[in-house]
């Protein structure tokens, strides 16, 4: 098979000229995205393609709210523990597995459904992202870094003005990004970033809950996975040599008994921050996921029957389509 045919059939081009279906379900954390994505797979013979980074990293099951084993071996889930706490799954990494996952199980018959609170890693799956594929090139970075600002942003002009015009050029990190990217590939980066909607038949549903009512739910769930033994499961990674400073952990969770163990925090003190902290990232979620955004049907989580509400929804949507 040709590369470009190959890469139809992943991005959802299924021959017969209808549209393979992708539902995809976000909403904050905690708003109660897990127990309705099981109860919708268990209905539409679905697979669930989990979009939440903090559950890619092996051994950090409790400050993640993992599904346990029991819901993944009841519903099969995709993209959970594949790599090490020390280890990167890109954005692009994460999107060509995706596509790929997407595809099998249309293929099998079966409803994909992209569950998740990253917005970026949603996004980049429902909007088809360009994302360059262009590694780190350390020594490169060392001499753009060298020229300083305001020649690296004559630079990015003269190679791509339109990611001039869009990069605010005080943004090193991204002015040299930029232009390691389009040095590289010989091509600007902002012609490799253009969006290539997959041509998926996609239902987006987003799950809402009033704010103090979803802070609320934060809270009770942070002293629950104390109580599960969240400590403990941190003390482990610190044995087993895993950095504070690591990407992984730096999740939520994760950082604030770091500080804890590290002396910096009492524990009720750590628990708070985690709770604090969790409450400021639902905020940064909603930007994410907007109210306004024509493409996501929300549902209101405290209202009676919502449950009721979605699968009908669904169901009406498969039969559209």
């Amino acid at each position: 098979m040709k590369e470009e045919e190959r890469s139809e059939r992943e991005r959802g081009e299924v021959g017969s000229g209808k549209r393979a279906p992708l539902l995809v379900l976000v909403g904050a954390t905690a708003v109660g995205k897990t127990a309705l994505s099981l109860a919708l797979a268990a209905q539409f013979q679905g697979e669930i393609v989990s979009a939440d980074s903090r559950l890619f990293y092996r051994g950090m099951d409790i400050g993640t709210a993992k599904p346990s084993l029991a819901e993944q071996a009841a519903v099969p889930h995709h993209l959970i523990d594949v790599c090490a706490p020390d280890e990167t799954l890109t954005l692009g990494d994460y999107q060509e597995r995706a596509y790929r996952l997407i595809a099998d199980i249309q293929a099998r018959g079966r409803l994909p459904i992209l569950v998740g609170g990253t917005g970026q890693y949603v996004k980049a799956v429902v909007e088809g992202w360009g994302i360059p594929r262009v590694p780190p090139q350390p020594t490169l970075r060392a001499a753009l870094e060298r020229l300083g600002g305001d020649e690296l942003g004559r630079w990015l002009q003269q190679l791509d003005p339109t990611a001039a015009m869009q990069i605010d050029s005080r943004n090193v990190r991204r002015v040299i990004r930029a232009l390691e990217v389009t040095l590289v590939s010989g091509r600007p980066i902002t012609e490799l970033q253009r969006k290539t909607p997959p041509p998926y038949h996609i239902a987006m549903i987003g799950l809402r809950r009033e704010r103090e009512a979803l802070y609320a739910r934060i809270d009770e769930r942070v002293d629950g996975m104390m109580a599960a033994g969240l400590l403990a499961e941190v003390e482990r990674l610190r044995e087993m040599g895993y950095g504070r400073f690591l990407p992984s952990i730096s999740g939520l969770g994760y950082r604030q008994l770091y500080d804890y163990l590290e002396g910096e925090l009492t524990l009720a003190e750590a628990v708070q921050r985690i709770k604090f902290e969790t409450h400021r990232f639902v905020r940064q979620q909603n930007t994410w996921f907007r109210a306004d955004d024509p493409a996501i049907t929300w549902f209101e989580m405290a209202e009676a029957g919502v449950e009721t509400a979605v699968a009908t929804f669904v169901q009406n949507w498969l039969n559209d389509g």
